[in-house]
C-alpha cells in the first residue's frame, strides 16, 4: 500500500517500478532483479499496471473481451484476430473479475467500475508476478467503491469468484483515501514531496503520527468494524 497526497511523488515511483522512469541515482530492484543489470524488457512484463492513464489509450469500439485479450501482447487497440485459446482465457478472467457479461460490450459503454475490472483482467492476462493499481477507486460512488474493494479482496486472498480460481500477484495498491485499506494489505510506504515518511507493516508504519507527517495537516487514525478512518 502507497499512500500520500496529490504530487507527493507516487506516480513518478511507479514509472521508477515498471521501468518507464530512470533513477538519477541510486537503483531499482523489483522481483528480486535490478534494472540494469537484467532485460528490462522482460521484467517488465512480469508487471502488471492498471491506471486511469489507459482509459483514453482503448478505441472507444472495442469490446470488453479484446481489451482483456490486448493485455496478454502489451497491445493497446488490438488489431490481430484473437486464438481460440485466448478467447477462453479472456473469459475466465473477466468471469473471475465479476464482468463477464461485459465481454462483448464496447469500451464507450463501460462504466468507471465496469472499465476498473476489464483493466485488471488485461493485467492479469499476462500472468504478472507484480499488480500495480494506481487509485483504482477514483471516480467510482461508494457502492461502485464497496464493491470494487471487496473484488480487490478477493484476487488478493486468491479467491473465486464465478467458479474460477484466480491467479494471484503480489499487489501494490496506491491511494490517498485511508478508507480504501483493506485488512488483505500487510505493508504500507507512506510519502510527502517525494520523500518517504514511513514504511514498514501496515500496524508500525500507518499511525496518526505518520499520517499527520505525510498529509501535512492534524490527522487521527481511528479503526471502526476492522476498517481505517481518517479523522482531521
Amino acid at each position: 500500500m502507497i499512500l500520500g497526497s496529490n504530487g507527493c511523488g507516487k506516480t513518478s515511483l511507479l514509472r521508477a517500478i515498471a521501468g518507464y522512469f530512470p533513477p538519477s541515482s541510486g537503483g531499482v530492484t523489483v522481483l528480486g532483479r535490478a534494472y540494469g543489470e537484467c532485460d528490462w524488457r522482460e521484467l517488465r512484463l512480469q508487471i502488471g499496471i492498471v491506471t486511469s492513464a489507459l482509459e483514453a489509450t482503448i478505441p472507444p469500439a472495442e469490446t470488453a473481451i479484446e481489451t482483456v485479450i490486448s493485455g496478454k501482447y502489451a497491445q493497446l487497440d488490438l488489431w490481430m484476430k484473437p486464438k481460440r485459446a485466448d478467447e477462453d482465457a479472456a473469459m475466465r478472467l473477466l468471469r473471475f473479475a465479476g464482468a463477464a457479461h461485459l465481454a462483448r460490450r464496447e469500451w464507450v459503454h463501460l462504466s468507471q467500475g465496469e472499465r476498473q475490472r476489464v483493466l485488471i483482467a488485461r493485467a492479469l492476462m499476462a500472468r504478472p508476478r507484480l499488480l500495480i493499481l494506481d487509485e483504482p477507486c477514483s471516480g467510482l460512488d461508494p457502492v461502485a467503491r464497496g464493491h470494487f474493494l471487496a473484488f480487490i479482496e478477493s484476487l488478493a486472498r486468491g479467491g473465486a469468484e464465478g467458479g474460477a480460481a484466480s491467479p494471484c500477484p503480489a499487489l501494490v495498491f496506491v491511494t490517498h483515501h485511508v478508507e480504501e485499506i483493506t485488512p488483505v494489505f500487510t505493508h504500507a510506504l507512506l510519502m510527502r514531496e517525494g520523500k518517504v515518511v514511513a514504511q514498514g507493516p501496515i500496524g508500525t508504519a500507518l499511525t496518526s503520527h505518520t499520517l499527520t507527517r505525510a498529509l501535512g495537516v492534524p490527522a487521527r487514525l481511528a479503526r471502526r468494524g476492522g476498517r481505517l478512518e481518517l479523522c482531521v
